[in-house]
């Protein structure tokens, strides 16, 4: 006890007690000021776990929204792939009226058949003056009647449908151009229809009339396919069809579209540079038989005579002919590249 008096009495006391105050006070203010410092950080933190919470939500409804729509996308596919073999099963063969209008023709069944009989009669009335027998006549007949008049509408068709494809990716350009411009559809599938080709513009001439009078775009362009049956307008039919219930920007979606119809005919074009080759040998052979007669015709007329003069002589030059074609049929198959 007297250490302590002591102690108390001398003037460390008084240094020790004034520290003991000082330390006392600091932390008192340090308890009170605390939470005033921490608040600010504790505020940006609280934020930023708010943001990052919100980020997280909206990627994750982006990435729902995605599934989503992919899915609706493969349904959709999958629907129209459907409905098109259903489509095709049912009508193997286009009707006469869709026939000759997928050639640009205008005729009639009646005229049709007229023209039919009219080539027919020509074909015999040529052979049959020209020395040849009755039979041949007939055959010739025959041939002129049902095959000249659908081998022209054929061959025309192939051709039409060729122009459509070398003009197609130029029409939807210009409907992209379009729109990125600013310009409606509707008026972008007129300047297609006015400014394209032969047969892309009356194609979407007939679209433009479908619009115009109530018809949504994604059902008048499907009935583009029925009149042009190639893969090309399937592709575009299917592309607007999902854009118009999927969502999207229509502009991008055919700007994709363009860039693979081009490379589609480019994929053509090497695959028709690369069977060349072959359809060149498969003309040389079958030609050399024709060739090889007529250059002995000139040589050896009366040994070759017999095969036109005889009975023998034409059933032989019948079943050359008949075994030619189909060797020809399957070198054609051989050498046809479809993709």
């Amino acid at each position: 006890m007297a250490d302590l008096e002591n102690f108390l009495a001398s003037p460390m006391a008084d240094y020790f007690i004034t520290v003991l105050i000082v330390i006392c006070v600091a932390g008192v203010t340090y308890a009170l000021l605390s939470p005033l410092l921490t608040k600010d950080k504790l505020g940006v933190r609280k934020e930023s776990l708010i943001q990052e919470s919100i980020s997280h939500q909206s990627m994750r409804s982006q990435r729902v929204d995605i599934t989503a729509r992919r899915k609706s996308v493969q349904d959709q596919l999958k629907a129209m792939e459907a409905a098109q073999a259903a489509r095709k099963k049912n009508s193997d063969k286009p009707t006469f009226a869709d026939w000759i209008g997928q050639a640009g023709l205008s005729w009639s069944k009646p005229k049709y058949f007229l023209i039919s009989l009219a080539c027919g009669i020509a074909s015999f009335a040529i052979s049959f003056l020209w020395g040849q027998p009755l039979w041949i006549s007939i055959a010739l007949l025959f041939v002129g009647t049902f095959g000249l008049p659908r081998f022209y509408v054929s061959r025309r068709r192939k051709k039409r449908f060729n122009r459509f494809l070398d003009e197609l990716p130029n029409a939807v350009d210009i409907i992209v151009r379009g729109i990125k411009s600013g310009m409606p559809l509707g008026d972008c599938i007129r300047i297609a229809s006015t400014e394209a080709q032969d047969p892309v513009g009356p194609e979407f001439t007939l679209v433009l009339e479908k619009m115009q009078m109530g018809v949504p775009l994604a059902e008048a362009i499907h009935n583009m396919p029925k009149r042009v049956p190639v893969q090309e307008t399937n592709f575009l039919a299917i592309v607007i069809t999902i854009q118009s219930q999927a969502g999207g920007s229509l502009a991008e979606a055919l700007g994709n579209l363009s860039r693979t119809l081009r490379q589609r005919k480019a994929m053509k074009g090497k695959i028709r540079a690369a069977s060349q080759e072959a359809k060149s040998s498969a003309a040389i052979i079958g030609s050399l038989p024709f060739l090889v007669t007529l250059m002995l015709y000139f040589v050896a007329p009366d040994y070759i005579a017999l095969l036109f003069e005889t009975d023998i002589g034409l059933i032989l030059i019948v079943i050359g002919l008949v075994w030619m074609t189909i060797g020809v049929l399957v070198m054609r198959k051989m050498i046809d590249f479809k993709i």
